[in-house]
């Protein structure tokens, strides 16, 4: 029996995969910053920038005024823990060293998030989901 299938495998020297997760973070205490479009900005530049650095694929990513939600392939050395910490990480780093005063209280994002791999639900699916997500709030 043949399965036919859509799947679109990525490869490095090692390995042949399709792994997908969606992720979804929270600045700490809910601050308002990311209504400022400066600061979706900046968070946006540094999720691109981590993606190329570790060979991720962002599918897709929407900042929403209370959250963040970041679909992307990524190749098999990198746990989502790890993924999430990057990202995270990368992206309060340049939100605290362009603006200031965001940091006051402390740090930018909450230590917790959310991450589903995607499985069988295609990337497409997941892209719409969180493309659709401005919707729920008009």
């Amino acid at each position: 029996m043949v399965r036919k299938t859509n799947t679109v495998y990525q490869s490095t020297r090692h390995a042949k995969f399709s792994l997908s997760y969606h992720f979804i973070w929270c600045p700490k205490y809910r601050k308002g910053i990311l209504s400022r479009p400066e600061i979706v900005q900046a968070v946006k530049d540094s999720i691109h920038e981590m993606a190329k650095t570790y060979g991720c694929t962002v599918n897709a990513l929407e900042v929403m005024p209370d959250h963040v939600h970041l679909s992307l392939s990524a190749p098999p050395r990198y746990s989502p823990a790890h993924l999430a910490g990057k990202f995270k990480g990368a992206s309060g780093s340049r939100i605290a060293a362009h603006f200031p005063e965001v940091k006051q209280r402390g740090k930018v994002w909450t230590n917790s998030y959310f991450c589903a791999s995607l499985g069988s639900v295609s990337t497409e699916l997941i892209r719409r989901y969180i493309e659709s997500q401005w919707r729920c709030i008009e």
